[in-house]
């Protein structure tokens, strides 16, 4: 009997789990079939692969924000991705996602495990928060780019070590190095902060969360690196 209960606890608690983030449906479409980025694309990444891949990214950015029920997350049930004939690397805006055939097609060395981390980015900016417009850009870049960096895809030949760049909210590369420390002293840091500009931003949050202003932690941060040349 205590088996069965222990079992019938278990299936309860899996039910709970599955109910609590909600569904969201994937969808490819490869506008530039007939580039050669676009057959790469369909060669070396491919729909199945991107939909597995944007799925997986969602999952992880839920665990990386702490947003473990549907509440917590936006209310996106869709996210398209369209591979298109395009200058850049890529972008998201109102639940798509846009990558470039063009780089697709001239990146030399791994390009599925680039795109994976290019992806997961851009599904960063699909579910995180942007303080209603008032962060920072390179704030928002630099947290998509935290978790691209926690989720081992960070390129080591063109992304900057800890320690290099000349602001902290510089963005992309140089902020995620930045805000890995930050989440350093406090773990779950990147998720309060996040989660803090649901509704809004204010530089004064890293205080709340960490007890320094950021121009102080940026301080400390460089000096933590004193062997780090600047380029």
């Amino acid at each position: 009997m205590a088996h069965y209960m222990l079992y019938l606890s278990l299936l309860l608690t899996l039910a709970s789990l599955l109910q609590s983030s909600h569904a969201v449906d994937y969808v490819v479409t490869n506008n530039a079939g007939n580039t050669t980025g676009g057959a790469r694309f369909n060669n070396e990444i491919g729909e199945a692969y991107s939909k597995q891949t944007l799925s997986s990214a969602t999952d992880f950015i839920w665990r990386i924000f702490q947003q473990t029920n549907a509440a917590d997350q936006k209310n996106t049930q869709k996210v398209s991705l369209f591979i298109d004939n395009m200058d850049g690397v890529a972008y998201a805006s109102n639940g798509e996602i846009h990558v470039s055939a063009n780089y697709i097609g001239v990146y030399s060395d791994d390009v599925r495990g680039e795109i994976t981390g290019v992806l997961y980015h851009e599904m960063t900016h699909i579910w995180q928060w942007n303080g209603n417009g008032q962060a920072p850009g390179g704030l928002i870049e630099g947290i998509a780019d935290y978790v691209r960096l926690k989720a081992n895809y960070a390129p080591i030949d063109h992304w900057v070590k800890a320690g290099q760049g000349n602001r902290w909210d510089q963005g992309f590369d140089v902020t995620a190095r930045f805000l890995d420390y930050c989440n350093s002293l406090r773990n779950g840091f990147v998720a309060e902060l996040n989660k803090k500009m649901k509704d809004g931003y204010n530089d004064s949050y890293f205080v709340d969360l960490l007890g320094q202003n950021v121009n102080q932690l940026w301080t400390d941060y460089k000096a933590k690196f004193p062997t780090i040349l600047l380029y």
